[in-house]
């Protein structure tokens, strides 16, 4: 749980922040609401989201045309309880008494709408498994 805040904090991380990242953040808004802290970065940002992760989000209801990719930061990663990585590697710097995951999931990088929804529904289902841990309860 952050200081500040008192609820847990979550930093998803994959090498753009156009995709993958983006999504995980944006599902667990959507679900947790302002119950869990949400940040998302990337280790190599890309200029903009990508736009089939646009598309398949808008069409669960949930709009992130205004997100822009995010530089990692030592900062982003000492905030947060959990940090959840998606591809990055070892590019997430570690520190002591965090909680670290990885995600295995495809990067939606270049793939067409069928093949980014697979991605958005498995990351919703890992989303849903994550509150469950880290805030039972709170899903919408």
């Amino acid at each position: 749980m952050t200081e500040s805040s008192g609820k847990p904090s979550v930093l998803f991380v994959c090498v753009h922040n156009a995709g993958r990242s983006q999504m995980a953040a944006a599902w667990l808004t959507h679900l947790a609401g302002d119950r869990v802290e949400v940040r998302s970065a990337g280790s190599d940002p890309g200029d903009a989201v990508n736009p089939a992760a646009v598309e398949a989000m808008a069409e669960v209801g949930i709009d992130i045309t205004a997100e822009t990719p995010k530089v990692l930061t030592i900062d982003a990663v000492r905030e947060s309880d959990v940090c959840i990585t998606m591809g990055c590697g070892d590019a997430c710097p570690v520190f002591p008494g965090k909680r670290y995951l990885d995600w295995r999931l495809d990067d939606p990088a270049g793939r067409d709408i069928e093949a980014v929804r697979t991605i958005r529904d498995e990351i919703r289902t890992l989303v849903e498994d994550l509150i469950e841990d880290i805030a039972p309860g709170t899903a919408m």
